[in-house]
């Protein structure tokens, strides 16, 4: 099956291609198909993750598969969440968007800087799909006071697994997509696909 990735995110893009190998899909990438971003204007992260899937599916008229996800930290009551891409502002800026969290926590004890990154990721068979398949997931961890690692994207370099001892952005691809809040939504959603077949694929 063709089935569009409904990101323009290129971290996120390479993470969902290389955790999906091995399925029988055949996946695109929405730009190398003409399709643009589109607002997410969305109050939760499933409703932002329907209306890029349906997007991607109304331009191309193919199944379309779109995440969405974000940091979610205890101390800052669930921010920057939602907002999590764009909390410094627009554009899209990582490092500026590290600075301003750790900003906002400076002072918070240790123990109070618990945090976590939610995913959920769904797959419309088509627009207007009555029955998505929606899949979550979520990665707890810490914030810790200053960036450690040159892996990944995003607040990897902020995000403590203390499992491990490393922050996401000091892990191997392979630890990470072993473990993320991405991961655990992608495993339900094979899982999902395999219950669905052949309806579903």
């Amino acid at each position: 099956m063709k089935l569009v990735l409904a990101s323009g995110n290129a971290g996120k893009l390479k993470e969902l291609q290389d955790m999906l190998a091995g399925l029988p899909l055949q996946i695109v990438p929405q730009r190398e198909l003409g399709v643009d971003d589109v607002p997410e204007t969305g109050l939760t992260f499933v409703e932002n993750a329907l209306i890029k899937a349906r997007h991607a599916c109304s331009v191309t008229g193919l199944p379309a598969l779109a995440d969405d996800s974000g940091l979610i930290v205890d101390a800052l009551d669930g921010a920057p969440g939602l907002y999590s891409a764009r909390y410094a502002g627009s554009p899209t800026d990582d490092a500026a968007n590290n600075a301003k969290l750790l900003d906002a926590l400076r002072g918070v004890p240790a123990e109070r800087r618990g945090a976590r990154f939610y995913a959920v990721i769904v797959l419309l068979r088509h627009a207007n799909d009555p029955q998505p398949l929606v899949c979550e997931g979520s990665w707890e961890g810490r914030i810790i006071e200053a960036p450690r690692g040159s892996n990944g994207f995003g607040y990897n370099p902020v995000f403590l697994d203390e499992a491990l001892g490393l922050t996401a952005a000091e892990m191997q691809p392979e630890q990470k997509n072993g473990r993320s809040h991405r991961a655990k939504a992608l495993l339900r959603l094979r899982q999902q696909l395999a219950l669905a077949r052949p309806a579903t694929v």
